[in-house]
């Protein structure tokens, strides 16, 4: 039975694009404008949605992303009954940025909101690649401004893969913006129902620690969550850029989540509470490349052409 419904998710039809979409004339990347969402397509084929405008999930989103050969390399969002685990469907909708602690507020479960305003650079293929950059206001349950975000997105073909680069910088417009120290912070990867560790997945970081319990908490360059889907070696790889500000803990689980945060030194058992602080007038960068691949060999993050140094494990800031 599982085996069927793995094939029935791969050999869904996958609609044409009608004559509104943009891309590369013979093929390969195009996307089309829709209400809320970029509708992202590849040699035709679904490729996912990027969600900058949602009435339940309240910040942008990746969601229902596929490799170049079709398979699947995020969970079904919203997630299918009887298919996929159905656990945080409105936390959890692909790749997101989330925080559930900026200036005593939650960004994460959906009380504060992240609201689009606008696409600073309009999405655009360039030398094979998706380009765009959104503006949108980092707004609380309770109406309040505290921040623009500023979301800078590039999307690229690599050998049975994409490699995606999300870079946000946070421009306070209050005073005493900062960020708290909480699990549930940063860039978060919903993996596909058959490759958690629940389902005979595996998880491994930088510093040669394996398992969602092995890897929770500690500091690594690198994570990467990967498995098999009908006979297709997938997987995840998440790099926080070295130029970060802070390094990475991360809070992995083995029913398919695994979150890159610079932000929970208390909340991932690694010492004192943290608080960074961002002045008015100042800045707050967060840069991150993912790498999502399907391929009938397994391949290991160090085959992934990695392009961001492997070796920063040093303390945050007090």
């Amino acid at each position: 039975m599982r085996l069927i419904i793995l094939a029935a998710i791969l050999v869904t039809p996958l609609a044409a694009f009608s004559k509104d979409e943009t891309g590369t004339p013979s093929g390969g990347l195009a996307f089309r404008e829709e209400p809320g969402r970029l509708v992202l397509r590849n040699n035709g084929q679904q490729l996912g949605d990027f969600v900058f405008r949602d009435t339940k999930i309240l910040r942008p989103y990746l969601a229902n992303l596929r490799a170049p050969d079709g398979t699947p390399l995020t969970r079904t969002h919203p997630p299918v009954p009887g298919v996929d685990a159905t656990d945080h469907d409105m936390m959890h909708p692909g790749i997101w940025l989330g925080f559930g602690d900026i200036s005593g507020h939650d960004f994460w479960r959906n009380k504060g909101r992240i609201v689009h305003r606008k696409f600073v650079s309009p999405p655009a293929i360039k030398d094979r690649a998706l380009h765009f950059t959104t503006e949108s206001d980092v707004i609380t349950a309770e109406g309040e401004t505290l921040a623009q975000m500023i979301n800078a997105i590039t999307l690229k073909p690599q050998k049975d893969a994409w490699r995606l680069t999300w870079g946000a910088t946070f421009v306070p417009v209050i005073d005493g913006f900062y960020f708290g120290d909480q699990e549930e912070m940063g860039l978060g990867v919903r993996v596909p129902t058959p490759i958690t560790e629940k389902n005979g997945g595996r998880i491994t970081n930088s510093e040669g620690h394996t398992t969602a319990k092995g890897t929770w908490g500690k500091p690594a360059a690198w994570c990467h969550y990967s498995g098999v889907i009908a006979g297709k070696h997938v997987g995840v790889l998440v790099m926080p850029n070295p130029k970060n500000l802070h390094p990475s803990w991360w809070h992995n689980r083995d029913y398919g989540v695994f979150v890159s945060n610079p932000f929970g030194r208390k909340a991932m058992k690694q010492g004192k509470k943290s608080r960074i602080e961002v002045k008015r007038g100042e800045i707050y960068r967060l840069r991150h490349t993912i790498v999502l691949h399907s391929s009938v060999r397994a391949r290991e993050p160090a085959s992934l052409k990695l392009e961001e140094p492997t070796s920063r494990t040093s303390p945050i800031v007090e």
